[in-house]
């Protein structure tokens, strides 16, 4: 989740290097870098369990699973973003030697936020699509169970399939699923009656 533009006017190279020495992550997009701002209890918990499912789902195969940390270059749009989780299963491509700006991601993953919600489904989507090796976007909502899988085509077109609770999420890019009541297990409050967690809409 990116706050306003922190700093303006900076080129690619020297995003970089401001960033590589900044205690704080910061997203570039065309000469302006904006501050990433801190997740709820909810938004974390999610993009932890997506992490650790994708990673059981892919062990041994040769896949790596990435958290947060890792930067994406979107090249052709000059951005460099920092996706909720992604995951690379050629051989990953960096920007440099410092293997800290990752060019090849074929699953990138987001969670949803109110502050991000509108970016992530609209402008940062369009950008992620002009990556080549994207075949899979997941967007997971941090407010009930429901998860958003937006597959590539073989025409280019992206193809939306939507889960709720009880539902498996098929990942044809990676040839695996993700059980959406275990990615939610344990994220939202029960109340003392034992209501559970709010219902996909």
């Amino acid at each position: 989740m990116a706050q306003a533009a922190a700093r303006t006017g900076l080129s690619p190279q020297e995003y970089l290097v401001f960033e590589r020495s900044s205690p704080l992550r910061h997203e570039y997009a065309d000469g302006e870098i904006f501050a990433m701002a801190g997740g709820t209890l909810e938004h974390s918990a999610v993009a932890a369990n997506v992490i650790g499912e994708l990673r059981s789902a892919l062990q041994g195969r040769g896949c790596r699973v990435l958290t947060s940390d890792m930067r994406i270059k979107i090249a052709a749009t000059r951005r460099y973003v920092y996706p909720d989780g992604a995951v690379v299963c050629s051989r990953p491509e960096f920007e440099d030697e410092q293997r800290d700006t990752l060019l090849n991601p074929r699953l990138v993953v987001e969670v949803l936020s109110d502050s991000s919600e509108a970016y992530d489904r609209g402008e940062k989507f369009a950008q992620y699509r002009t990556l080549p090796s994207l075949e899979e976007y997941v967007l997971a909502s941090q407010k009930a169970p429901r998860i958003e899988v937006f597959t590539r085509q073989p025409d280019g077109a992206w193809l939306l399939r939507i889960h709720g609770p009880g539902e498996r999420v098929a990942l044809s890019s990676l040839d695996c699923a993700l059980d959406v009541d275990r990615v939610y297990l344990d994220v939202f409050d029960r109340s003392p009656t034992g209501d559970g967690p709010p219902a996909a809409p």
